[in-house]
């Protein structure tokens, strides 16, 4: 593992907490420090949670799960106890916990799966499932996930396209088992199991259409992309659903979805406006011969 000085990594903190930035940028830094990791990137991330952007927040705690480090679980604990900061940042405050998958968790994610806020009260209800199934299944633990992210539930144990379809689309299943055919589907990796993905854009969950946009843009699958035009396009949808739709797009990032990006750029919903530009940004990187998107490291000059 290649040590990187701590200056440097202050110093991308500092572009991370900057909000005179570019939010690309600071974006960039964020992705950056989650692959850098250790104390003093948690401490940089930590610190950015007063910032008023809901999507920079967001964002944060999902770097935080996927870092699976349990020194943050004070600040994402946090993060969820504060009824003032947006559902968005709340929901993946849980979902981050979920995703660090220790058992101390547990008692916070059973209180506030009865939150008012329906997003986050679903969203602790899942990360709580996955907690106790790790607990339960640690030690045969099987992870056929193509993507390298730490996903809310393990896959569902089936491979058959239209009986996770089924499981996918029943709303007397439990979120964590629809969720568990969610993610198989997605390691499916087929054009079929894509189309029956996209099906759950229009189920009654805005939490379950934000999570199957979410991994629509980690297939980058262009068939999906009338699908998530069509909930981005929808001004009555979800603000969650529509910013994780415009980040899907840039994750697929055609000249179509550069097109339908740049309709959003000025949306009277901030989240949305602030995910477009990202997302560009993110379709720019992903037409250019650069090596990573999370490269502040070779940027910032101490």
């Amino acid at each position: 593992m290649v040590q990187i000085e701590e200056s440097k990594i202050a110093d991308i903190g500092r572009v991370l907490n900057d909000q005179n930035r570019p939010l690309k940028e600071r974006f960039r830094a964020l992705f950056t420090l989650k692959n850098i990791g250790g104390p003093r990137a948690l401490e940089s991330i930590g610190l950015c949670f007063e910032d008023d952007s809901a999507l920079l927040k967001h964002e944060l705690a999902y770097c935080l799960g996927q870092m699976q480090d349990r020194a943050a679980i004070p600040i994402l604990t946090k993060v969820l106890e504060d009824s003032a900061q947006e559902p968005m940042v709340r929901h993946e405050a849980a979902e981050a916990l979920g995703a660090i998958g220790a058992s101390e968790v547990e008692q916070i994610l059973v209180k506030y799966s009865k939150d008012p806020v329906v997003e986050v009260a679903e969203t602790c209800e899942i990360a709580l499932g996955r907690v106790r199934w790790l607990k339960n299944k640690e030690a045969n633990l099987v992870d056929n996930n193509p993507y390298a992210s730490v996903d809310p539930t393990p896959p569902a144990e089936t491979s058959n396209v239209a009986e996770l379809q089924k499981i996918l689309m029943n709303d007397d299943e439990s979120l964590f088992n629809r969720y568990r055919a969610m993610f198989s589907l997605r390691n499916l990796r087929t054009e079929e199991s894509v189309l029956a993905l996209a099906t759950g854009l229009k189920g009654k969950s805005a939490l379950f259409r934000h999570e199957v946009a979410f991994v629509l843009g980690q297939l980058q699958e262009p068939c999906s992309i009338p699908f998530l035009a069509e909930n981005l396009r929808d001004g009555a949808e979800n603000e969650m659903v529509r910013h994780e739709c415009a980040e899907a797009l840039g994750a697929i990032a055609t000249e179509e979805c550069t097109n339908i990006l740049n309709e959003y750029l000025k949306d009277e919903k901030r989240v949305v406006k602030e995910s477009c530009e990202v997302a560009l940004d993110m379709c720019e990187y992903e037409n250019s011969p650069e090596f990573q998107y999370a490269d502040t490291l070779g940027k910032v000059t101490h």
